[in-house]
């Protein structure tokens, strides 16, 4: 029996080898995809179903991408990203009318957005309120230690930065090694006749309208999902949400067990319990309003 498998993020390659591979399948035409799917699912065509699934790992990179502020592996969100693509591609009945990458776009999302919600506790929240104190204080720290030049700073100095800023030493290191190079401007010229400046060759990002219309669609759609939710609970487990969930710099257990005169440990079952209902009622919410769609994407980059 032939067994078709699908291309991963390994440790040799890393990231940049993973997407060289992926580009290696085609974009399919609307015929072919069409012809595919009525293969696999008239008759279970696991090859067809193969071409399909590789054909579209592209657009999951590209969704995974936009979910790298989360704080979890790439090569994760990527893998969870395929899963649901695989998923989509199961469930796709070509005759619908529209393509299978309008379609999987939901299932690739909706299963990004669970494992992000699965590993909500994992993701380091606070990251990014850190690292800008970092950026705008670093410079104000080393003056204060009459550390003015460029280059690696000490370790005792490096100890005594991240212990004042409160962040991880290696993210001093890093920080300091990025604001001691030089700025380079976007004029200089490259390539060996020096026809040509380095800001020609800057890609540009920006989403385009429809692209910019269908994310704040999903996202008020998303807003309005957990808003929903939230009125399902209780006024103690809807206040516990946003103080630990809901916030740049949530609450410990300890204080919010203060303010309500419970132990931590109760605080800690009430959010988990909370938590549990209000995921429940969103994907509930979210199925009754696509049928065998999933839930829209409700973590948003």
């Amino acid at each position: 029996m032939t067994t078709f498998s699908v291309p991963a993020i390994s440790d040799e390659g890393g990231l940049q080898g993973y997407l060289r591979a992926i580009r290696a399948f085609p974009v399919l035409p609307a015929d072919e995809e069409y012809m595919l799917s009525r293969r696999f699912t008239e008759h279970g065509d696991v090859e067809a179903a193969h071409k399909l699934v590789t054909s579209h790992l592209r657009l999951v990179a590209k969704i995974a991408m936009g979910y790298r502020h989360y704080g979890l592996p790439v090569a994760d969100l990527i893998s969870e990203g395929n899963v649901g693509l695989m998923r989509a591609v199961k469930k796709y009945d070509p005759e619908r009318g529209f393509r299978l990458s309008t379609y999987a776009m939901w299932w690739i999302k909706a299963a990004i957005n669970e494992y992000i919600l699965n590993s909500w506790s994992m993701v380091k929240i606070g990251t990014v309120a850190a690292q800008k104190k970092l950026f705008f204080n670093l410079r104000r720290a080393k003056a204060a230690l009459g550390r003015y030049e460029d280059g690696d700073l000490a370790p005792e100095d490096v100890k005594t930065i991240a212990t004042d800023l409160g962040v991880p030493e290696h993210e001093v290191v890093t920080m300091n090694r990025r604001l001691s190079k030089p700025d380079a401007t976007l004029n200089a010229p490259v390539g060996e006749d020096g026809g040509m400046e380095r800001i020609e060759l800057l890609v540009d990002r920006r989403p385009n309208q429809e692209d910019t219309l269908s994310a704040q669609q999903e996202t008020n759609l998303g807003h309005r999902l957990i808003a929903d939710a939230m009125r399902g609970l209780s006024p103690r487990e809807a206040d516990i949400i946003r103080l630990r969930r809901l916030q740049t710099e949530p609450m410990t257990l300890e204080d919010i067990g203060k303010s309500y005169g419970i132990s931590r440990e109760r605080v800690r079952q009430i959010e988990n319990r909370a938590f549990d209902k209000l995921s429940r009622a969103i994907k509930e919410a979210s199925h009754r309003l696509g049928h065998d769609r999933p839930e829209p994407a409700l973590f948003l980059p």
